[in-house]
Parts: C-alpha cells; structure tokens; sequence
C-alpha cells in the first residue's frame, strides 16, 4: 500500500507555476497557525514544508497540496494547552507524540481501507463541528488581536478574560489588527488572482509597522530557528497515556476528514479519481514525520490545493515544488520574517476562521428540518464549549437516530399482514385467488425493501392475528437487506406460529437468507419443505393444508 509516486515531468511548467502559487499561499498561514498553536512560528513552518512533501511523494491525490490547517491547529492549540499544563517539562514533546500517534492512526485508516467511509457523515454534523472550530479559531486570536497575551484556558478563558483585554488593549497593535482584515476582505478581484491577500497583508502591514512605530515595543513573532530540524523523540507518562491517545484519535480522525474533503474538491476541478486509502497513508506519514520534527499536523488545504490546480498544478510534482520554494524562502528570509507582528497573523487567523465558518447552511437553517438546524447548533456549541470529539459523538448519534426513526416509519409501510384480497397485496389474480380459496384460514406476511431494526416493532404488531389461523406464509422474496434485529424478530414470530400448532410457509428467493434464517436454529423446527422461492407454491401449499385440516 505504501508506494511512492511517480514524480512525472510531463507539465513541468504548470506544476511548478502551482508549486509556487502553493507556497505564496502557504508562507503566512505556517506562520499564523505555528504562532497560533502556541508551538511558535517554526513549528508551522516545519508542519508546512514536511506533511507537504511526505504527502506529495506518497499520497493518493496528485494535486492536493498538504499543510497545517485551521482545524487541525484547533485541536493542536488544545493539546499542546493541556499537556503543558500537565506537565511543563515535557508537555511540547508530548503533544509532538501526540502528532506522531495521529499520523499511525491515519496509515491503519489507511491499511484497513476506510477511507470511503471517513466522510460518511450527516452533513448538520460536519457543517456544525466546522463551524464551532472557526468559532474557537476566531475567539482565540482576540488575545493578540488586542495587543495581550493568551490568558490560557482555550475559549473559556479567552471570554472570561475578555473585560480584562480589553481595558488593556494597545491601540496601535489593534490598529494593525484592523488594517490586516481590511485588506483581507476588500483586496480587488482582480489583485486577488495575481497575489494571495494574505500575503499582501503580511508584507505590507509588516514594513507599516517596522516604518511607522519603529521600535515601539508591540509582540512580533522575534527570532526563527533557521537550523534543520531537531528530532523530538517520543515522550509521554504513564498516567496521560489513555488522554494522548484520544488527542491522537481525534487529531487523525479530522485529518482524515480534512484530507478526504479536499481530495473530492480536487477530483470535481481535475475529473480524476484519488485513491482514498493511499492519501490516508500519505498523510499519516507525513504528520509522523512532521511530529517527528516538531512539525505541526497537517492535512489536505482546500485554498492551497484550489490555488494550485487553478494555477497548472495536475501533479504530485507540483506539491513537491511547493516544498523547495518555502524550504528557500524560510531560511533565506528569516531575518524579515522574525519582524512580523503577531496582530497581523491574529488577523489572517480571524479570516480564515470566518471562512471555515459554513455560511451557506447558517444562512439557510431556517429554511431545513428543523432537525437538522438543531443538530447542527447543538455540535457548534458543543465544539466551542465542551469538547470536539463529545460534539460529533452525539452529533452523529442523534443524527442516526432520527434518520432510523424516519427510515424505519417509512419501512414499516412495507410489513403488511392479510388474510384475504385488498389493495396492499403485491399478489397477482392467479395468487389472489388462491388466498380468497383459504376463506381466511391463512395469514400472508409480506415484507419489502430494507428490511432494519427500526421496523421490528411494526412486525411484532402483526403478530396478534397469527392465532386465528391455521397457516402463517411469511414472504421475503422483495426484501433487499434483512438484518439480524429483524431476523431475530422473524424467528419469534414462526417459533411463536409453531407453538400454536400452526403451519408456517416461508418464501425466501435467496439461499443466503434462507441459510440466515436456519441459522437461528429454525431448521429443527422448519422442514426443507416448508421452504419454497415460489410464492405461488406457498399459497399452494397452505391451501392443501387447510383442506387436509377439514377432512
């Protein structure tokens, strides 16, 4: 499964007019989400240029451009809060394992070929769980955006906190603040296609500050690490072994949905297909070695992969491009980069926030279910305010539960019960007519579709009539899927027909769900006889029985 890709020189020029784009894209957001984070600018740097090429040289999707992400940086804030909370000493490295056993999370996603399953969630679900994480994103720049440091404590703290910060705010570092999203926001079109806004606002609002407040003393991002990156070995205590692996479970898990998202939006604009399992791969190798390294996680990035392809990218080689122009730009430019205010990158934080935000359905949440506006506010609030992984536990669960309850109440219109011709009857006059020959004497289950646990109540209504009849026929020749809740309902209701002494008919067109139903134990209670894939020959059958019990 883990192959390295072909790096094919066929569109040199438009994969590395890509690559470059890519890497214009990506400089400022390493920056912001390193800072952001709280494991410092390198660490987004690190993330950028490594998950980009191990992903590149491995992964399934050759135009998807890897990097950190908003949503990844969220959760990584988090981790690396707790553990150095818990542990000063070694909480940084730590919370680096914690990358680590994210990235081995997504190779055994990978390995155990799930990776058409990973986006295989309620759309209410995700829109609210990306919804809340551009909330935390935003709440958390409020600190530097202000011109303070983080008063710790993630959201809560960050709105506890909030009378404080502002009463203390630095106006000048506000001001840069607010002249960075201007440009974000109100950059022309037309600009915007030749120069990504955020560099824009990057290089502009930097020389304002270093021209016009000159040595004031206002937060910067100050001095980079320009040597290669040390190895940071697993560490980790006993006692916080259970928490790391649930960070990392989390951590892969959005990765993997990060990933998934972006590579369906690069097979909508190239009309290829990736390869699900091996991009899993791909990323969970980059985000170890970039843990490995210091590197924060990573994943596929919607704007850089969309800049890309736009710009010619249609290879693994642009990504690889990608890779070379920030490893020249970070270490020949460290000097100018280490002059950056922190407003500016709180700034480019907010917007990226604000687009995560899924504005189209927060619009429109009036005009859905209100099941699904309930769910998705419910996750949004979870998210900020309790817990990612509590929020799309119970956001997925509520979900699935309502849709089984619509799905089986549809269903349950397909269990029908007769004992004489009416309009529900799926049978034809030659059947018709041998059931009206019974005189009632013969009760004619039908059941259709998917047959799933939800329905089960409804075939336990229609049980009450079996005693005022001598035969039972159960019918599952239109059944498309019959799990083991309604098997098991099946097996009571022809155990409970036998102990009443009745006959019991079973019309199964498959030898798989005949040889389900023996299973149960059926087959010392039903002869090989009694079962039949004619529904003709059942009705058949049942009238013999009954004018045999006369005579």
């Amino acid at each position: 499964m883990l192959s390295l890709n072909r790096l094919s020189f066929d569109n040199l020029k438009g994969d590395m007019l890509g690559g470059l784009t890519a890497a214009i894209v990506s400089l400022p957001l390493a920056l912001t989400f390193g800072v952001a984070s709280g494991a410092g600018a390198e660490a987004g740097l690190y993330g950028a240029i490594i998950i980009g090429l191990f992903a590149s040289l491995f992964g399934g999707t050759a135009t998807l451009i890897s990097e950190p992400t908003g949503p990844m940086t969220v959760v990584m804030t988090a981790v690396v809060t707790s553990l150095i909370a818990a542990n000063p000493e070694n909480g940084m490295a730590m919370a680096f394992t914690v990358v680590m056993l994210a990235g081995l999370f997504q190779i055994l996603f990978g390995l155990l070929k799930l990776g058409k399953y990973i986006t295989l969630m309620p759309y209410s679900v995700v829109s609210g769980f990306m919804s809340g994480i551009g909330l935390i994103l935003i709440i958390l720049q409020l600190a530097p955006a202000l011109g303070q440091s983080s008063p710790g404590g993630g959201v809560i703290g960050t709105l506890i906190a909030l009378p404080t910060l502002l009463s203390n705010t630095v106006t000048v570092e506000m001001a840069l603040f607010a002249m960075t999203l201007f440009i974000l926001f109100f950059t022309p079109a037309k600009l915007k296609k030749n120069i990504p806004p955020q560099l824009i606002a990057l290089v502009l609002i930097s020389i304002v500050s270093v021209i016009a407040i000159g040595g004031a003393p206002i937060q910067r991002i100050g001095e980079i690490d320009v040597s290669l990156p040390n190895m940071v070995l697993p560490s980790f205590t006993q006692d916080q072994v259970r928490v790391m692996l649930l960070d990392a479970l989390v951590l892969g898990m959005l990765g993997c949905i990060d990933s998934m998202l972006t590579s369906v939006i690069a097979d909508n604009l190239t009309r290829t297909e990736h390869k699900s399992n091996k991009e899993l791969i791909g990323q969970g190798l980059g985000n170890i070695m970039s843990g490995l390294f210091g590197g924060l996680p990573g994943a596929g990035a919607t704007m850089g992969t969309v800049v890309n392809i736009q710009s010619g990218g249609r290879t693994a080689l642009s990504g690889v491009f990608r890779v070379l122009v920030l490893i020249v730009a970070v270490f020949g430019a460290a000097s100018l980069i280490e002059m950056i205010p922190l407003a500016v990158l709180a700034g480019i934080a907010v917007k990226v926030g604000v687009d995560i935000l899924d504005w189209s359905f927060i619009k429109r949440a009036h005009r859905v279910s209100r099941h699904s506006t309930v769910i998705m506010y419910a996750v949004l609030l979870l998210t900020v305010f309790v817990d990612l992984i509590v929020a799309v536990g119970i956001g997925v669960f509520i979900a699935n539960v309502i849709t089984i309850e619509k799905l089986s109440a549809s269903q349950s219109k397909n269990i029908k019960a007769m004992s004489d011709v009416d309009d529900r009857n799926p049978l034809d006059p030659a059947q018709r007519k041998l059931l009206n020959q019974a005189q009632g004497k013969v009760l004619f289950f039908y059941l259709s579709g998917a047959m799933i646990f939800g329905v089960s109540k409804a075939l336990a209504r229609e049980r009450k009539n079996i005693q005022n009849h001598e035969v039972v026929i159960i019918d599952l020749s239109d059944v498309s899927m019959l799990d083991d809740t309604i098997t098991l309902s099946l097996e009571n209701v022809i155990e409970e027909a036998l102990d009443l002494n009745k006959t019991v008919y079973v019309v199964v067109k498959t030898a798989k769900a005949k040889e389900k139903l023996q299973n149960l134990g059926l087959h010392t209670r039903l002869r090989e006889e009694d079962f039949t894939q004619s529904r003709t020959a059942a009705l058949e059958m049942a009238l013999l029985t009954v004018k045999g019990s006369k005579d």
